[in-house]
């Protein structure tokens, strides 16, 4: 074997150490997965400069899909080529979604149980709770100027009687590009229409479950989707609670509440969702098909994404986007939260847990922890008291 190869070799080996350790350790969603790769490869192991970390940061919010699974995409791509960016992928991925399938598992063989359903009692308003901490510190980033607050309020309030999630989020790049070319040209006119986008209709009826539908409605989701795992909850009820009849907004919590508790990436919800609606094929299938889409960009892109930003007009495409996606973040809340926030108990583990979050930056393992236990002895104590599941 030649130097060469030897050096891919070993740089293989640590990428798959690295991650592997993540994937199962990862835990408190993408903004601390960031902070725990950080740590790693520029502070530990000094794969990379502060800089250069940052440029591959801002490279994962130029494009669709989760961003910390992104961010090792890249990692293994910088430090070895397309194997390297397998090799986290898999090493990054794997370990969450083998242990969300399990719990899937355990969810539909003894989700009825006192004690499943007293841990899902306790975790659904700490989820409403994360949610909202996220929406207020991503606002403080997003909402900057009356455009993109109109717009957000625009998009909350067409999402909340029935506008389409996809439409709505390109529609608001596209109407923010527009005004503010108009402004800088001089011309402010014809612009507001693109946001009639937004009222492409939704059908309820549902639809026969097929695996090819899940693969195509996951590929669809992991492909467009900007905004992170927050996000995903819009398109996950949008898609399999709305337009296809697969879930209830009670599974779609309880899909979420798992991917919370759960190590490395947010998006093996996918896995949850996948095998609640096609078994253990589903489950693989739906995993396949969301991250794929990340996989694939970060392969072809990775060469220009450090000059989007710089362009003006894809800066206007970004905070179109960002500020709806905030915007459907915000109206998903709303009704996930009527089939969380049931009783006093659920209403007062949401509000401390927020405090919590806000205030004193808690970790929200150990809140969902928390709020688990403290949901089964309810179940135990007061079984009346928990709505059935």
């Amino acid at each position: 074997m030649s130097n060469t190869q030897e050096i891919k070799s070993s740089q293989l080996g640590e990428l798959a150490r690295l991650f592997l350790k993540l994937g199962f350790t990862a835990f408190g969603g993408p903004a601390a997965h960031i902070a725990m790769m950080r740590k790693e490869v520029v502070e530990r192991r000094q794969w990379f400069t502060e800089e250069a970390f940052l440029d591959l940061l801002g490279a994962t919010n130029l494009i669709p899909g989760p961003t910390s699974t992104e961010m090792a995409f890249y990692i293994g791509l910088k430090r070895a080529g397309w194997r390297g960016l397998l090799v986290t992928g898999a090493c990054f991925i794997l370990p969450a979604a083998a242990i969300v399938l399990a719990l899937a598992w355990a969810y539909v063989r003894f989700g009825t149980t006192l004690q499943a359903q007293g841990i899902l009692y306790g975790l659904k308003p700490v989820v409403i709770a994360i949610v909202l901490e996220a929406l207020w510190n991503l606002g403080k980033k997003a909402l900057k100027g009356p455009l993109l607050v109109a717009v957000g309020v625009a998009v909350l309030g067409l999402y909340l009687v029935g506008g389409n999630a996809l439409a709505l989020l390109f529609g608001s790049a596209l109407f923010v590009l527009l005004v503010r070319t108009a402004r800088r040209s001089g011309q402010l006119n014809g612009a507001s229409p693109v946001l009639l986008l937004a009222l492409v209709p939704v059908t309820t009826a549902a639809v026969p479950f097929s695996l090819a539908g899940l693969f195509l409605t996951f590929l669809k989701i992991g492909a467009v989707l900007y905004g992170g795992g927050y996000v995903l909850l819009a398109f996950l009820r949008a898609d399999f609670v709305d337009r296809l009849g697969w879930l209830t907004d009670r599974q779609l919590l309880d899909a979420i509440a798992i991917g919370q508790f759960t190590p490395g990436p947010v998006f093996t919800t996918a896995t949850f969702v996948g095998y609640l609606t096609g078994g253990w094929a589903g489950g693989i299938v739906a995993t396949v098909g969301i991250f794929l889409p990340s996989l694939v960009y970060v392969a072809l892109l990775a060469p220009l994404m450090g000059r989007l930003r710089e362009r003006r007009w894809t800066a206007d495409l970004l905070d179109g986007v960002n500020v709806a996606a905030l915007a459907l973040m915000a109206g998903v809340s709303w009704e996930l939260a009527r089939s969380a926030l049931v009783d006093p108990f659920t209403i007062a583990v949401a509000l401390v847990s927020l405090v919590l979050l806000l205030r004193f930056k808690v970790n929200s393992v150990w809140l969902l922890a928390g709020a688990g236990a403290a949901g089964i002895a309810v179940k135990l104590l007061w079984p009346a008291a928990v709505p059935l599941a």
